[in-house]
């Protein structure tokens, strides 16, 4: 857990540390950009790469390289003097998270055999995954109270050095039987389709169509499609297609990247109302925004008791109709709503999606043969980030149409910048000042709300999708449901077979 809380607060963290970045360093309006993007992209771009990885050269082992590049790239970071300096720090702690997801959701497969050891596992994982995300602005705001910008990325050193001393102690080694040698075509062929696929759509959320945007796009679902036929043709594949094909991994992987494709695409909305609509500042909308994590560490558990009585189909529908309302809930917030009305929509909606992620990283993961668990992890979190940047590309649109349109209606001689986001209209109506600012501000942020609410309802419907989904591919499956290696003859390993590589710890206590 201490690898998994760091990568995932490092997603969010910069959210306060860039206006003292950006005084200091000074960089154009590209380079901070890709300050602030390049450690998803890369981190989105590897994950295959590095779980395929970890289950050839050992999970550990993987684990453990990963710290050193994490820990490194951090002091990189931290006393960074230059923006490119810091753009290629923010690379190198993408590859070492990327070394670190993948691993260790694949140790859980391989350290709890029992179903329900590892459903309290998967459990902790995704609350620590989920909470570390909503974690990272809060302690950004605290540490830049008393430090500069740097300490956001230092506070990585103390966990990652714990981690290399404790991990050799306490975590076993697990590692797949030889297998052929790693293919580096595969390995390029999927960052090559992660990569502009995943940048692309970010693109066209931020600045709707545009050719490049598109083009990137294109490019990276040409390279996928060659990925997927290399995978075919492999006696032993990066990823394997079989798997992919079981309802209980691939309906699992699909329910996930719809619950992260709502997630993420509402809370730019949701951020965006608390600090320009609302008026709290970053820090105390960072604060608030912790509220509903409240309602996931209480919901988790509870789903994963649930479905140990009842069809864990029918918990994660029941936990994505509990986010669907959430999001009906919020989608009917004004501009003079209180406070609390917020908290309790988002209460609902995050307490059902993780109710319902839990779930399904669990029926995953169950699905995967422990020799496989490391790109089984990574296909995984790989469709949880290209969820989260489809996720913003459409709801992203769908806010940004329904302002546009309304401040084209409501205020058509506004500057053009007020007219196509609520930032450029605040900045506007300061300019302005006096009766008329105060005018164009209100009806931004009535256009804004408008938007948001029809976000909501695009949320809602994904995850009443999702629902139905989870019901109808994944009811009956079984977490551990055809989990077991195959021979070549296609009949299952009995149980224990793959002791010593696959499935047993090297050096067992």
């Amino acid at each position: 857990m201490l690898p998994l809380l760091l990568v995932s607060m490092d997603v969010s963290i910069l959210y306060f540390a860039i206006p003292a970045i950006s005084e200091d360093l000074r960089p154009g309006s590209t380079q901070q950009l890709w300050i602030l993007d390049i450690y998803g992209f890369v981190l989105a771009g590897l994950l295959i790469t590095m779980g395929a990885l970890g289950d050839r050269v050992g999970r550990r082992r993987l684990l453990l390289a990963g710290a050193v590049v994490f820990g490194a790239a951090s002091v990189a970071a931290g006393y960074a003097h230059t923006p490119g300096a810091l753009i290629v720090a923010r690379a190198l702690l993408g590859v070492g998270g990327a070394c670190l997801m993948p691993s260790t959701l694949a140790l859980i497969r391989n350290l709890f055999r029992d179903p329900g050891q590892r459903a309290k596992a998967i459990t902790l994982w995704t609350t620590v995954m989920a909470g570390g995300v909503a974690f990272g602005p809060v302690v950004s705001g605290a540490l830049l109270e008393h430090f500069w910008w740097g300490s956001v990325f230092l506070i990585n050193l103390p966990a990652m050095t714990l981690l290399l001393v404790l991990a050799p102690l306490l975590l076993p080694e697990f590692r797949s039987p030889p297998a052929g040698r790693f293919d580096v075509l595969s390995a390029v062929l999927s960052l090559a389709a992660l990569l502009p696929l995943i940048q692309g759509i970010k693109e066209l959320a931020k600045n709707g169509y545009e050719p490049l945007s598109v083009l990137a796009v294109a490019v990276g679902l040409l390279f996928a499609a060659a990925f997927l036929v290399r995978q075919l043709r492999l006696d032993h594949p990066m990823v394997d297609l079989a798997l992919v094909r079981r309802a209980a991994y691939g309906g699992s992987v699909l329910v996930n990247l719809l619950a992260m494709a709502a997630t993420v695409g509402y809370a730019i909305f949701l951020t965006q109302y608390l600090q320009s609509v609302l008026g709290k500042s970053p820090f105390e909308a960072a604060l608030w925004s912790l509220v509903p994590s409240l309602g996931v560490v209480v919901a988790a558990p509870t789903g994963a008791a649930l479905a140990t009585r009842v069809d864990r189909a029918h918990v994660m529908c029941g936990g994505l109709l509990l986010s669907a309302a959430g999001f009906g809930w919020l989608s009917q917030v004004r501009t003079d709503s209180a406070l609390w009305t917020v908290l309790v929509g988002s209460s609902m909606y995050a307490a059902g999606l993780v109710t319902a992620m839990t779930l399904a990283n669990e029926l995953a993961l169950g699905a995967a043969p422990p020799e496989r668990a490391g790109s089984a992890a990574a296909v995984l979190e790989s469709g949880q980030e290209l969820g989260g940047a489809l996720g913003m590309a459409i709801l992203g649109s769908i806010g940004a149409a329904v302002y546009s349109a309304d401040m084209k209606s409501a205020a058509p001689d506004a500057p053009a910048a007020a007219r196509e986001t609520l930032g450029g209209a605040m900045s506007a109506a300061q300019r302005l000042g006096g009766d008329a600012g105060d005018s164009l501000l209100a009806t931004a942020r009535e256009a804004f709300t408008h938007g948001m609410g029809y976000a909501g309802v695009g949320a809602a419907v994904t995850m009443v999708g999702a629902a139905v989904l989870s019901v109808t591919v994944l009811r009956h499956a079984r977490v551990g449901e055809e989990a077991g290696p195959r021979q070549a003859d296609g009949s299952a390993d009995r149980p224990g077979a793959e002791a010593g590589t696959a499935g047993a710890p090297s050096g067992t206590r």
